[in-house]
């Protein structure tokens, strides 16, 4: 099961997660997103546990509890949506309509 923990001190490391979802069950994989251009946390990660009991214990352990000062928000992941190509970024001159 994946499991997204939100508001996560931005010193936190993918070491922290493993080791504080690591006593509720295996973790398979933990992981910090960071910025890809700062390479500095962006405050979330996912956590990837192969036995679904444990991991829901995990969350329902560890939702809103403090971890390193902060209140953590722990759910199952939710499946990456799917966009229909192209650029997330809008607003280009070509999008107006009479800029010539």
């Amino acid at each position: 099961m994946r499991i997204y923990v939100g508001n996560l001190s931005y010193q936190a490391t993918s070491d922290d997660l493993n080791e504080l979802f690591g006593a509720y069950g295996e973790v398979s994989e933990a992981t910090v997103v960071t910025d890809r251009d700062t390479g500095r946390s962006r405050g979330f990660g996912f956590v990837e546990m192969a036995n679904e009991a444990e991991a829901k214990a995990a969350i329902a352990a560890l939702d809103q509890s403090q971890h390193m000062g902060r209140t953590l928000k722990v759910n199952e992941a939710r499946a990456r949506r799917e966009h229909s190509g192209g650029s997330r970024r809008g607003g280009g001159r070509g999008d107006r309509q009479g800029w010539w």
